[in-house]
């Protein structure tokens, strides 16, 4: 009962992280040129491969979260991403507007470290290769 409580709570974890950074990744998209000059203003050097890795790495990121696929190492970066995000882009504390998403990020990394930590659980890909080594050993 409790290994089916875990492994639900986990999946239901994944499935709620994820959309963010799918959603923004596809809004980097869909919005490029609003993005370009974002990046451009906050004085990071190449924006259009600073939107590119971006828009990589929050769509398949956030999707691999979702899958439960490489979870520790992409929970990792995705954590790394939010801090960095949080740092160079949401640091004007004068700002509410800013505060709020500087702390928002920085949850989000605490919830991506917490996946880091402790896998995805049971109900993912990394679960079913798991499952499988155990089931062959």
């Amino acid at each position: 009962m409790a290994a089916n409580y875990t492994a639900l709570v986990a999946l239901v974890g994944r499935l709620l992280i994820s959309p963010i950074f799918i959603t923004s990744g596809i809004g980097k998209i869909t919005n490029s040129e609003s993005y370009l000059g974002y990046i451009a203003a906050s004085g990071l050097p190449f924006p259009v491969i600073a939107l590119v890795g971006a828009i990589v790495l929050e769509i398949g990121g956030g999707a691999a979260i979702a899958l439960g696929y490489q979870t520790r190492f992409v929970g990792l970066i995705l954590a790394l991403f939010s801090l960095l995000t949080a740092l160079v882009f949401h640091s004007d504390f004068s700002d509410q507007n800013q505060f709020l998403h500087f702390w928002k990020n920085a949850a989000m990394a605490g919830g991506l470290l917490q996946l880091a930590a402790f896998g995805a659980g049971f109900a993912s890909l990394d679960g079913r290769r798991s499952r499988q080594r155990w089931m062959v050993s």
